[in-house]
């Protein structure tokens, strides 16, 4: 399987996956970091791959996206964004909205 068919397969088998460096119990830089917290907070399950370990993974993520850095965050294989606009679309409420919309369950008072 190509990296490319193994990323849509993640895709399709997971609500929530998010592109990251590191894991999400050792992200590998902030901006990694401050997406997996955000996730956290909402209470949504989701899918951490560690694209430091795989250049050619890297390389299919963002040929998909055609955007440059990492994290990425899709939800039910869509891509939503990198850290910037998912720390906006949480405060705003909008990712809580997308999450609702495409049927993800999610704890709306997690902590």
């Amino acid at each position: 399987m190509s990296n490319a068919e193994h990323v849509t397969k993640e895709l399709s088998e997971n609500n929530v996956v998010l592109y990251m460096k590191g894991t999400a119990d050792y992200p590998a830089c902030g901006f990694s970091g401050t997406v997996c917290q955000i996730l956290k907070r909402v209470g949504v399950s989701f899918k951490s791959v560690n694209i430091l370990e795989d250049k050619e993974l890297r390389d299919s993520v963002r040929a998909i996206t055609s955007w440059p850095t990492f994290p990425q965050l899709f939800v039910k294989g869509e891509f939503v964004g990198g850290c910037d606009i998912v720390r906006e679309i949480y405060s705003s409420g909008e990712l809580q909205q997308i999450l609702k919309d495409k049927g993800v369950p999610f704890q709306e008072n997690a902590a």
